[in-house]
């Protein structure tokens, strides 16, 4: 157990992380190649002002008309996006560990906004799960990649609550915790995950096209 919770902790922490950063180099820089090669005026169109102006559209909540159509699913998806990103920064635990190594800390959540916003994510990929399950059109388009993800993006988060409150088996389920955290920072720039790396590229390209091009709007 102890050689298990050095090599989690230790080795595979620089290796996720290697994987992350490069993993996101070689995705963008290939993207960008292959972009260039399927559209030749593909950085012709771009235009900052309507690249900008349809992100700030799309990040914020009810801010397109798909949204308004489902504001459950509008408020679901805020949500989640906000509790991933900020749990794991924020985190009292997290931000102890960063100090005791490097010597840098800031703000932390309270316990319970932290346990909460778990409470969310975990809550969330449930309702996500529910969705490809249940909803027609959405379990048409879905593979068994998709709940692999949403495996990798829970994972982290129960093992996390379950350690941290001290269950029994917090030990093992520490590593889990993690480990799992390691798998899905270094899953990132494969799989779907990389949306967050893509995201700004994907719409601005779409609001320069819908903005300078037809003159339209994209939300």
């Amino acid at each position: 157990m102890h050689s298990l919770y050095y090599l989690v902790s230790g080795p595979l922490v620089w290796v996720s992380i290697a994987l992350f950063l490069g993993g996101i180099i070689y995705r963008v820089v290939s993207m960008a190649k292959l972009a260039r090669k399927k559209d030749i005026f593909v950085y012709e169109y771009w235009s900052p002002y309507y690249a900008l102006r349809s992100i700030l559209h799309w990040i914020v909540p009810f801010g397109s008309v798909n949204m308004r159509k489902r504001p459950v699913m509008t408020v679901v998806t805020f949500l989640f996006h906000i509790c991933l990103l900020a749990l794991p920064l924020f985190v009292f635990a997290h931000v102890i560990l960063v100090k005791e190594s490097w010597d840098v800390s800031w703000i932390t959540l309270p316990e319970t906004a932290s346990d909460l916003m778990t409470i969310i994510v975990i809550g969330a990929c449930a309702f996500f799960v529910g969705r490809r399950l249940f909803v027609p059109e959405v379990k048409f388009l879905t593979s068994p990649s998709d709940f692999l993800v949403l495996a990798i993006v829970a994972t982290p988060f129960i093992s996390g609550f379950w350690t941290y409150h001290q269950f029994a088996g917090y030990k093992a389920a520490a590593i889990v915790h993690m480990l799992s955290g390691e798998i899905m920072l270094a899953a990132i720039p494969f799989t779907r995950l990389s949306h967050m790396i893509f995201f700004p590229f994907t719409r601005g390209y779409m609001g320069s096209e819908f903005g300078a091009v037809k003159h339209a709007r994209d939300w």
